[in-house]
């Protein structure tokens, strides 16, 4: 049998807006002045209600009365005007504030919409904006580290996050494979080969002495002999160079792919100057008037933007900076885009006017979001972590997922706001305990898929389109409540680049959870209260496992 709500009982979202409506209609006609704003926020305990709104605080000037009595008066007018009966348990002026606890058929419900939507619940309808969202990128001179960890980690729950909520999202990845780097990596792996044959060749004081490129210059070695000894450096430092950058670059592929993250784009930037990407950028400035030549160089007017001086987009000789490099790559961007997203790593936020300004300067104002992954410092029981046991000068991403799992790894990366920097402790990653972040949620998952497999087949059957009458215990209402807010976390983490909520919101969840099955007993003798609580139950695991893929973070039916 199918449920149907009371007919004097509205879902949670239109109940808020009648409330909404009702409010300001109310504080306009008792103080003749026109509606306000009511918007709501989480009282400050729990016993206050489900709701709050402050908008006695902002009229208290127009007014000119105090806050409580304002929210008293508006409460008064609303107690006989509303109509809501069913909707709304109780509506009280507290303290200026004004309480609203929802009616449990409003909780119901919401566990009703759940069940019914399942897997799309939380989606949102098509917002017909293409996003361009960059993240992780580094230079192809070394192995992926803990920093890449972090940003991939934010970079892709925020793009799972934005498709949910009807975005397209294009994921990119810059190889910064021009300039001098790429240099050094030629001659630093050229050393390293050079010493197969000579071990007293010297290393480049500017090279990268990591041990991860010992193997690459032993195939090198293995497939060519020594034939590069006896050549030039005009044509060894190429070749070098490129066979540097190809392995590092499928090697960080290959990491990143292990993290459970996919590109739709690993852009060269390279390419972006031979195919005269980087020109056309620049012409783009000429065109607009926003350049001009001095001492032999071109200029970026730049200040005319916000920055702090004006910008060399081409030097003396010629060679373009690594500005104009940015300027190609966000042009192309913001063309093919709505809107572009560059999350980039530690010690940038110098660099956030700058490439804003480019934005604006390139006829894009508003179009470009830049966000900061901070930096990461790795403990192991509250000891730091400052050497690699295998690279000898970094850590890298894979030794972290060797250590950790996919899992903790993904998970503790995003457990703080990105600007916030991170402290992961290697070893809590990796305890079965409930102090173990991941694996609070991880069990949480297994425990509601645990009494379902204890339940019977036939009441788990029942469960989906069952009575939702007898969910009136705090304990199921404030897991119900919970639930129905996934939308609106999901909403936020779009809005302000946010994938913190996501961890926080499952910890959450969890932990109602874990409540609610401490406080009632789910398989319980009566059968009507036992199969609402089964589908309260199938709405957590949703709820649950929605949240833990958006993180990129698997739902384990056991543990």
């Amino acid at each position: 049998m199918n449920r149907r709500a009371a007919p004097e009982q509205l879902p949670l979202d239109d109940a808020l807006q009648a409330f909404r409506d009702a409010a300001a209609a109310a504080a306009s006609a008792a103080f003749d002045i026109p509606a306000p704003d009511v918007t709501f926020e989480a009282p400050r305990r729990a016993e206050f209600g489900d709701f709050a709104t402050n908008v006695a605080f902002s009229l208290a000037k127009a007014a000119r009365r105090p806050p409580q009595a304002i929210a008293s008066e508006i409460v008064e007018r609303l107690s006989d005007g509303l109509g809501l009966a069913g909707s709304f348990s109780s509506i009280e002026a507290v303290g200026g504030f004004i309480n609203v606890r929802l009616a449990p058929a409003v909780w119901q419900a919401a566990v009703e919409k759940i069940l019914h939507e399942g897997a799309r619940f939380g989606e949102a309808p098509p917002q017909n904006q293409r996003v361009s969202l960059e993240f992780g990128s580094a230079n192809p001179t070394g192995p992926l580290v803990v920093v890449q960890g972090r940003s991939m980690s934010i970079g892709d729950t925020l793009a799972n996050a934005m498709r949910l909520r009807g975005y397209d999202v294009f994921t990119e990845w810059i190889i910064n494979d021009a300039g001098g780097q790429l240099d050094a990596l030629g001659r630093s792996l050229y050393a390293r080969y050079r010493q197969r044959f000579d071990p007293e060749f010297p290393f480049p004081q500017d090279g990268y002495p990591g041990e991860y490129l010992l193997p690459i210059a032993r195939d090198i070695a293995e497939r060519d002999g020594d034939r590069w000894t006896r050549a030039s450096e005009a044509e060894w430092l190429p070749h070098f160079a490129k066979a540097g950058r190809d392995r590092l670059v499928a090697e960080q592929q290959q990491t990143a792919r292990r993290f459970g993250v996919e590109y739709d784009l690993w852009q060269s930037e390279a390419e972006l100057h031979e195919t005269g990407k980087v020109r056309e950028g620049i012409e783009r400035l000429r065109q607009l008037g926003l350049t001009y030549e001095q001492d032999g160089a071109l200029f970026f007017r730049a200040t005319q933007f916000g920055d702090d001086k004006d910008r060399v987009l081409l030097r003396r000789d010629g060679r373009p900076t690594y500005l104009a490099m940015d300027v190609a790559y966000h042009f192309l961007k913001l063309k093919q885009n709505d809107r572009v997203v560059d999350i980039l790593g530690p010690d940038h936020h110098g660099y956030i006017g700058r490439i804003k300004g480019l934005a604006a300067a390139l006829g894009y104002p508003g179009h470009l979001d830049v966000a900061i992954a901070q930096q990461i410092t790795l403990l192991r029981g509250g000891d730091q972590v400052s050497m690699s046991k295998r690279s000898g000068d970094i850590i890298t991403l894979d030794e972290i997922v060797d250590e950790v799992g996919v899992d903790a790894a993904r998970f503790f990366f995003i457990m703080l706001a990105m600007e916030s920097p991170l402290s992961f402790d290697l070893k809590l990653a990796v305890e079965k305990d409930n102090e173990n972040p991941v694996y609070y949620v991880q069990y949480g998952h297994a425990r509601i898929a645990s009494v379902l497999r204890r339940a019977l087949p036939e009441d788990v059957g029942a469960a989906p389109t069952a009575p939702l009458a007898p969910l009136v215990h705090p304990a199921e209402l404030a897991l119900a409540r919970r639930l129905s807010e996934f939308p609106t976390v999901v909403a936020g983490v779009v809005e302000y680049l946010a994938p913190h909520r996501l961890a926080r919101y499952a910890r959450d969840v969890a932990s109602d959870f874990h409540q609610f099955y401490t406080e009632c007993k789910i398989l319980t003798e009566e059968r009507d209260l036992r199969i609402a609580r089964l589908a309260l139950c199938l709405a957590a695991k949703t709820v649950l496992a929605r949240t833990l893929a958006l993180v990129g973070v698997s739902a384990p039916d056991s543990m």
